[in-house]
């Protein structure tokens, strides 16, 4: 062989020697993202499911933040192997009810109250309950001006996000238990209950429209930023200092054909909570990085480091606080008494939880039989 062409090899073989070397310089250098990527691109590869793709529907909010984060960080994608996880955002209940009836998403994150009345109004045969995603982060923040104790609300304006739905089901009991009376359909009343979008309420709360409001997180934390106080946290109503803000639902027929697909959802949020509670800060981080990618705008640090605290992210569906809730909305006329049997179906997540060695959870008897 050529002298020549015996330094040639030599640099070759040099040069793949050292590849990998400059592989890991590069990665520990920063190049991390390059890594993520590749990652995401693997998980999608792999083995595929009984189902093409899954359709996931949530919230552009905190108390959606299992979502925000297991979606934008790959880490339900990556239980899916090849099944495809196509996410769908909603800014209301009723809206991501009518994708999950009309048969244009499969699974969604979503408040107790639009779920009981789905499930009600279908007469049980639409949607399924298969695990709890977050607890608390609602508060009563008030004009401090205007308001100093609980009992200066009444004859003042409250806001609430929607007729019928949890926050205002939650200050009609509140108001309820005061002695004072309020239509729960026109809001009129001791209390004037005015149903304000969670996006119109920091403006409405500024041009002092509303005096105060019965919110979940960001909006409340948005109108303390503002001047707003917090005159009652909502989580100091309940035992243990807990109940359901966001459950995780299933279309029924989704369900009975693809139990392989939603028990792949349900171990990446299983992993996604775990992976939350262990890492408080970089998970606000990955949360607030998630909305400004849905929205355009990051969270300021004075609304999103007093809100993220406030809210417990938690695989248990809290079942037992859904049939408080559901009482409280009866109570308020809004609705008529619920027969909620076989709302939860906790199966599938109980075997996630089991093989990840974490206690089951309950259905407080409302599970399918």
């Amino acid at each position: 062989m050529p002298a020549t062409t015996r330094t040639t090899l030599r640099r070759g073989l040099a040069a793949a020697a050292a590849l990998p070397l400059l592989i890991g310089a590069l990665a520990s250098c920063g190049y991390g993202s390059e890594s993520k990527n590749d990652e995401k691109k693997v998980a999608a590869e792999g083995k595929k499911l009984s189902a093409d793709t899954v359709r996931l529907g949530y919230f552009p909010n905190l108390t959606h933040a299992t979502a925000l984060i297991g979606v934008q960080d790959g880490l339900i994608q990556k239980e899916l192997g090849g099944t495809t996880l196509k996410p769908q955002t909603f800014n209301a209940g009723p809206s991501e009810i009518e994708a999950l009836n009309g048969g244009s998403l499969d699974i969604g994150f979503i408040g107790p109250s639009p779920s009981i009345n789905a499930y009600v109004k279908s007469k049980g045969s639409n949607l399924r309950i298969i695990s709890g995603s977050a607890s608390g982060g609602v508060k009563l923040v008030v004009n401090p001006d205007k308001i100093k104790t609980l009992d200066d609300i009444k004859g003042k304006r409250i806001a609430t996000p929607q007729k019928g739905n949890t926050q205002d089901v939650a200050l009609l009991n509140w108001i309820a238990e005061k002695g004072w009376k309020v239509d729960p359909e026109s809001g009129k009343g001791d209390v004037s209950v005015v149903r304000t979008d969670n996006k119109v309420t920091p403006d409405a709360f500024k041009s002092g429209s509303i005096d105060g409001a019965w919110v979940p997180e960001p909006t409340a934390s948005k109108l303390v930023s503002q001047g707003g106080t917090v005159l009652l946290d909502e989580t100091s109503l309940w035992p243990d200092k807990k109940f359901v803000i966001t459950n995780i639902i299933v279309s029924q027929k989704f369900l009975t054909e693809h139990p392989d697909v939603v028990e792949a959802v349900l171990t990446g949020t299983v992993k996604t909570n775990e992976w939350i509670n262990a890492n408080p800060d970089k998970a606000k981080t990955s949360a607030n990085a998630a909305l400004k990618a849905l929205g355009g705008k990051a969270l300021d640090a004075k609304v999103i480091d007093p809100a993220w605290p406030s809210i417990a992210i938690t695989d248990d569906p809290l079942a037992a606080t859904l049939k408080t809730q559901s009482e409280w909305a009866v109570k308020a006329e809004l609705i008529k008494q619920p027969d909620l049997a076989g709302i939860y179906d906790l199966k599938l997540l109980n075997k996630v939880l089991k093989a990840a060695g974490k206690p089951e959870v309950s259905d407080a008897g409302l599970g399918v039989k």
